[in-house]
């Protein structure tokens, strides 16, 4: 197992303490930093996900409104 070391604002601290007294405040910053490190990959995903979709529409060809719904009329029946 490793260990972190971080400065964090005494308020922040107090906050903590108070929140998870009683817990393994290990255990929970573990899995707060879980959450968040997730977090994080996941909006890194979901922008590099909407960039290359972005990047698509520049080179895609126009479609007219018409031209979908006749493709979605076909593709219900």
């Amino acid at each position: 197992m490793a260990t972190v070391n971080y400065s964090i604002p005494d308020d922040v601290k107090e906050l903590f303490n108070t929140a998870f007294a009683g817990a393994n405040r290990s255990a929970v910053i573990s899995g707060l930093m879980q959450q968040a490190a997730e977090h994080e990959l996941r909006l890194k995903c979901r922008r590099e996900s909407v960039d290359a979709l972005l990047a698509d529409r520049v080179s895609a060809a126009h479609v007219s409104a018409e031209a979908i719904h006749a493709a979605r009329e076909e593709v219900r029946h």
